[in-house]
């Protein structure tokens, strides 16, 4: 731990992606970086994001509620920086300029300054109140589904494991919990990100986000049980029946299982065949697929000719344990259902990257996906930091171009995040804040009238008193 970490550091906080580079790789330069931070990083669009239509001039606007976001810098040579606070976009601004951070964590909104907390006695003074509702997909944690690559690598064979992630979690979020204000972000080397900002969602208690979280969760093996997927009852809860016959049943025949050859070989089909709890079954597949080796010299593709085997056997009349019959749901769900990094989500104090951070691994930014259109991102073609200094130097000054950003690749990854996700979360945000005003408004105009009636008792307040003796007198008559 550096100095700096230890004077300003704390053991419960989690950071997202600790890992640093040790050596600056291509693409990833620090004098690049502050070229970046100077005229591309959309520092104002960050600023009103973080704020939710409280940076407004509107009476109810809580003015302190930007000031208590917890920032944390990654500076060169694995420093870190955290609890930084800031009051303005100025602030923030010249800070990001000047420090030159690697990489920016964003985490919670506390009930008093994080940077002044150590002014504040008491063990529940210095507590999160509002944090976005976030989730981590890494492709690392799918190395046992993939062959194509390992680790930290990633390709466009690969890649669309991602791609269903967004679909099968996006798609539940909205239809199954009502959010609407979505952002979803390429972490710039390995995964996603998302980031669920509408009100109800940011006021979440650790309780609830772990709720929420066990909602998506199937996995209950570990790495070195066979069968990591449970699918418990009868029939498969509507959201999970929703996600396996709309989108993960498909993908699977139609991509994973030809393009990783997942039953090409014998190594790799017996991973397969280890998920089927029946022994005999699992053994009558294996020989007629030892026997008819020769079959993977016909034109069709031998892993969907022994897939297709696999699922006549195990969903024929003979089979009569559910168990059995559902083995074929329950090994889609294995290889393509999404892998969340649960403790990200539960948690208020969890840190995550921002947004348009620069990976210093990749020198890539880490840009917004679209939900809508997430077949068509592509992770090699996501601009790095050299080739957007490269773009600035060659189209030099443009007279049509509003903004920096407007002259390089990035333009279209920033006009998406206003569009698309900041102006209609801050109309929304505004909306809210007029809503609550006039209702605390409304509540106190009722309370004093009620104060102000001298000669008699507001009903409201006291009929409680009246009505036992009124009854009373009712019931005498």
């Amino acid at each position: 731990m550096t100095k700096e970490e230890a004077e300003n550091g704390r053991d419960d906080m989690a950071i997202d992606g600790a890992e640093q580079a040790n050596a600056v790789p291509d693409g990833f330069d620090a004098n690049y970086l502050r070229i970046y931070y100077g005229k591309l990083f959309p520092h104002a669009d960050m600023f009103k994001w973080m704020s939710y239509g409280n940076d407004g001039k509107h009476p109810a606007c809580d003015r302190s509620y930007f000031g208590r976001r917890e920032f944390s810098f990654t500076l060169e040579n694995d420093i870190y920086i955290r609890f930084q606070s800031f009051n303005s976009v100025i602030e923030l601004e010249n800070s990001i300029k000047e420090k030159c951070p690697f990489k920016i964590d964003i985490g919670p909104v506390y009930s008093v300054d994080p940077a002044k907390r150590h002014a504040y006695a008491g063990d529940n003074v210095f507590t999160p109140v509002e944090r976005e509702l976030v989730f981590d997909i890494d492709i690392t944690d799918y190395d046992d589904v993939r062959y194509c690559c390992t680790g930290a690598d990633v390709c466009l064979e690969c890649w669309p494991l991602m791609t269903i992630a967004i679909k099968v979690i996006d798609a539940a979020l909205r239809d199954d919990f009502g959010f609407n204000h979505i952002l979803w972000v390429y972490s710039g080397r390995r995964g996603v990100h998302c980031w669920v900002c509408d009100g109800k969602a940011r006021r979440l208690t650790n309780e609830q986000r772990t709720a929420i979280a066990d909602y998506f969760r199937v996995y209950k093996g570990n790495e070195n049980s066979h069968k990591k997927i449970s699918l418990p009852g009868p029939v498969l809860h509507p959201f999970l029946a929703r996600s396996y016959t709309e989108v993960l049943k498909g993908f699977f025949e139609a991509k994973l299982l030809p393009n990783q050859s997942l039953l090409s070989s014998e190594d790799r089909y017996e991973k397969i065949l280890e998920m089927i709890p029946d022994a005999s079954v699992a053994s009558e597949l294996r020989g007629r697929w030892q026997e008819n080796k020769r079959a993977s010299m016909s034109k069709d593709d031998i892993n969907l000719v022994r897939w297709d085997q696999l699922k006549s056997v195990l969903q024929s009349g003979k089979q009569k344990t559910q168990g059995i019959r559902r083995c074929v749901e329950e090994i889609v769900f294995s290889f393509t259902y999404p892998r969340l990094d649960m403790e990200v989500s539960k948690h208020m104090n969890h840190l995550l990257k921002a947004p348009f951070c620069v990976h210093p691994k990749t020198g890539r930014v880490c840009v917004p996906i679209d939900p809508n259109n997430c077949d068509e991102f592509d992770p090699t073609t996501v601009p790095t930091l050299s080739q957007l200094v490269e773009e600035l130097n060659r189209e030099g000054l443009r007279q049509d171009a509003e903004n920096e950003w407007d002259r390089t690749s990035l333009g279209e990854s920033i006009k998406f995040f206003r569009t698309t996700f900041l102006q209609p979360l801050l109309k929304s945000c505004k909306e809210d804040i007029e809503s609550s005003y006039n209702a605390k408004l409304q509540q106190s105009k009722n309370t004093l009238s009620c104060r102000t009636q001298s000669n008699h008792l507001c009903p409201n307040v006291y009929s409680h008193l009246f009505n036992p003796v009124i009854n009373a007198v009712e019931d005498q008559n």
